[in-house]
């Protein structure tokens, strides 16, 4: 239905986007999705990469499996002059919003758009996210409905929030990632005055 290409939300800078675009068929390989790149600058820098399941979720065996892949990958290529960091990480609960999928999969839920260029004056939107209508991301704000062009954004991530909170629980529950039988069982003890 969507079509996944490297785009300004996934990779903003000509050095993440070369990294984006030799990493990218690797993660796909092993059956992940990139979310963002990013190398930042530092001593030394750091290259932060953001991974995804298909189906949304990930764990951190799978993380570590990437870890490993786009590690080997990386040293083959040597594609960063510099010292570096490398930072293999899931989105997030309040994650960011950077492919038309994510705007749809997260309908219902408040967002934080910003765009490139000033919209009726201003650059940042807060609201619903509304889902995907061709090449435009829809936003319910209190004056009413917006689409914006996705090629209009800057930047776009959830806003955390006890429904989102519920939602990711849920979804990684149904996926066995999160398994309560795996936890400890909590005690409580209550005061003497209170027994």
């Amino acid at each position: 239905m969507y079509e996944i290409m490297i785009n300004n939300l996934i990779a903003k800078s000509y050095m993440d986007k070369k990294l984006a675009e030799l990493l990218n068929p690797i993660l796909e390989d092993l059956g992940f999705e990139m979310v963002r790149v990013r190398l930042s600058n530092g001593n030394p820098s750091t290259l932060q990469i953001m991974a995804d399941r298909l189906d949304g979720q990930i764990g951190v065996d799978e993380l570590a499996e990437i870890n490993t892949s786009v590690g080997t990958i990386l040293d083959v290529e040597d594609p960063i002059p510099e010292n570096y960091t490398l930072e293999i990480s899931s989105p997030g609960i309040d994650r960011p919003l950077t492919r038309k999928k994510d705007f749809d999969s997260f309908q219902g839920f408040e967002a934080k758009v910003e765009t490139t260029e000033l919209i009726d004056g201003r650059r940042r939107f807060r609201g619903v996210l509304a889902g995907v209508n061709n090449d435009e991301v829809l936003i319910n704000l209190e004056e009413g409905t917006i689409g914006l062009k996705f090629t209009w954004l800057s930047d776009a991530r959830l806003v955390l929030s006890d429904d989102l909170i519920k939602k990711m629980l849920k979804k990684n529950t149904k996926a066995g990632i999160l398994n309560e039988e795996n936890f400890d069982e909590i005690e409580t003890q209550l005061e003497n005055n209170e027994e």
